[in-house]
C-alpha cells in the first residue's frame, strides 16, 4: 500500500512518491494533493489483480459523498493545470537544483543538523544536540524548548515553520520559485544560528 496522501501529486518531483523507487504498490491512497485541497477529496487506486476480484461481486463502498461532482471537477481542473504548467517537472528541478544543495550547504554550516533527506519539494531535517550520538534536539515527550525557540525565530523573520519533535519539514508549494527558496533558507540559517547554543557535541 502506497500512502500518497502527503507525498503524491508532485510533492516528491513525480506524480507519486513511490515512482522514485522500485516499489510497485497494489493500492495507492491519495487525498488533498489531487485537487490542491480546494475541496475535500480522497481516493484509492487499485491494481488490475485487485480490481478483478470485483468482477464477480459488487464492491460495497457507496457513501453519501462518493464521486461528488464538485470535488471530482476540482481534481480534473487541478491535474490539467499541473500538466499544462509542468508543475511536477518544476518541483523535481527545484528540489534537485535548489532545495537539496541549499540544505546540504546549511548542514555543513550548522552542527545542529543531524540529517537531511527529501525529494522535490518534500524535505526534512533532523536536529540534534550531538552528531555522533544523534541525540535529538527535542526528545519525544520533552518540553520542546529548543524547537519552540527555532519556530519563534523563524516566525519573527516572516517564515511559518513546520516542526515536529526534533524535525523541521521543508515543504514549500510545488510552484515555489528559486528566490523564495533562497529567502526561506536564509531565514532558517539565521534561526539555527540563534539556537546554536543547544549543540553540545564536538
Amino acid at each position: 500500500i502506497a500512502d500518497e496522501v502527503m507525498a503524491g501529486f508532485g510533492r516528491t518531483g513525480a506524480w507519486f512518491g513511490y515512482q522514485n523507487f522500485s516499489a510497485v504498490p497494489d493500492l495507492i491512497v491519495f487525498a488533498k494533493g489531487v485537487n490542491s485541497g480546494y475541496v475535500p477529496l480522497g481516493g484509492v487506486v487499485i491494481s488490475n489483480e485487485i480490481a478483478a476480484t470485483f468482477d464477480q461481486r459488487v464492491f460495497p463502498g457507496g457513501l453519501t459523498y462518493s464521486g461528488h461532482p464538485l470535488a471530482c471537477a476540482s481534481a480534473v481542473a487541478a491535474i490539467e493545470v499541473m500538466e499544462d504548467e509542468k508543475v511536477i517537472e518544476h518541483a523535481n528541478q527545484i528540489g534537485e537544483k535548489v532545495i537539496g544543495p541549499a540544505l546540504t550547504e546549511l548542514a555543513q554550516k550548522h552542527k545542529l543538523i543531524g540529517d537531511i533527506r527529501g525529494l522535490g519539494v518534500f524535505w526534512g531535517m533532523d536536529l540534534v544536540t550531538d552528531r555522533a550520538s544523534r541525540a535529538p534536539l527535542s526528545p519525544y515527550g520533552s518540553l520542546n524548548t529548543a524547537m519552540s525557540e527555532l519556530s519563534a525565530a523563524c516566525r519573527r523573520r516572516g517564515l511559518l515553520p513546520f516542526v515536529h519533535f526534533n524535525r523541521m519539514h521543508i515543504v514549500p508549494p510545488c510552484n515555489v520559485s528559486a528566490g523564495e527558496v533562497a529567502e526561506g533558507i536564509a531565514i532558517i540559517d539565521e534561526a539555527l544560528t540563534e539556537i546554536g547554543h543547544y549543540y553540545t557535541g564536538n
